[in-house]
């Protein structure tokens, strides 16, 4: 299977604050909320939900295509999503825009308040997916993520024009999306991806009940924090997929990209939803261990014990059949 994965490609400017955003805030107040932090740190890192994903996915032997807008000084980051097995070429450069900037900073608590600079990624809407499609010989699965929301829309039409099954995820623009705008990019999708809280917004703004929102996709996955995740399909018992166990905690950010990028790597080895979810745990445990959303060091040996030790013997043998990391 071919995955197309589309959204934003960004740099991460991560900070860390060593206090608890909640003892700054005063409740009576918030209509004039105003807040500085005294950070400790600064980690300017690689990011964007499409570009983490499609790395994720290449450091477990795939080649996803990556489609995005980028600026001028895309250069060096193209360079090491290449080198990490992702497909590149039909990432479109911007002459007049810098690419997206996250800026995010996270407290003890892990809780975390960011800001995200658009930039090239506005021109994202531009993009059409048929000569992509063509370029690489057909696309089985296209990912619909966060990204300029002219864009989502385009590429969410498409899939439908072109017959393509599409994954919608549109966690971050939901906050900023109306509910019929919601509902156009959820609708039909092969799968759809939120957190448990982007799932409570998806419902309240579309006003579609829980069990609606499922009979209008094909599988429903919602990942819930440290309670692991959750796979839901019509007809079926759900499925319940807790997290493999973590050696520390660094960072958050990026977490639920990572366990797309496994859940997509499962779906693309042809493996159940079980065992695409436990991937993708296990991957988003790498990501949380370590500060920066593609920074960690995959090695094949070493997922594979960790997966033994999170879900047991069989389900490794399973994903050992296909998995292919860098390094033995």
């Amino acid at each position: 299977m071919r995955v197309c994965v589309t959204g934003s490609i960004a740099t991460d400017h991560l900070m860390t604050f060593p206090g608890r955003f909640a003892d700054s805030i005063v409740a009576d107040k918030l209509d004039r909320l105003s807040l500085s932090f005294l950070v400790d740190d600064l980690d300017v890192r690689r990011g964007g939900v499409a570009a983490n994903i499609s790395f994720g996915m290449g450091v477990l032997g795939l080649d996803p295509v990556l489609v995005g807008s980028v600026g001028q000084d895309f250069a060096d980051y193209r360079s090491w999503l290449d080198r990490h097995g992702v497909d590149t070429a039909s990432v479109r450069v911007s002459d007049v825009r810098h690419t997206a900037r996250f800026v995010c900073t996270t407290d003890l608590e892990q809780c975390q308040i960011a800001s995200f600079y658009p930039g090239a990624m506005s021109e994202a809407r531009e993009i059409e997916l048929g000569p992509i499609l063509e370029r690489v010989g057909g696309i089985d699965l296209v990912l619909v993520g966060p990204n300029d929301p002219e864009a989502m829309a385009r590429h969410t039409d498409e899939c439908r024009f072109r017959g393509v099954p599409f994954v919608a995820d549109p966690s971050q623009q939901l906050a900023w999306l109306d509910g019929p705008a919601i509902a156009q990019l959820v609708d039909g999708a092969a799968y759809l991806f939120s957190n448990d809280y982007e799932a409570g917004l998806i419902e309240q703004k579309t006003g579609w009940s829980s069990a609606e929102v499922l009979s209008r996709v094909g599988v429903r996955v919602t990942t819930l924090g440290k309670h692991g995740a959750r796979v839901e399909s019509v007809g079926s018992d759900p499925i319940e997929v807790p997290c493999a166990p973590e050696n520390l905690k660094a960072d958050p950010t990026g977490v639920g990209d990572a366990f797309r990028a496994g859940f997509l790597a499962g779906l693309a080895w042809g493996l159940s939803h079980v065992r695409c979810a436990q991937i993708g745990s296990l991957l988003a445990t790498y990501v949380i261990e370590t500060v920066g959303t593609q920074e960690y060091d995959l090695a094949q040996q070493h997922f594979l014990a960790r997966f033994a030790e999170s879900y047991g013997d069989p389900a490794a043998a399973e994903v050992a059949a296909h998995i292919r990391c860098p390094r033995p």
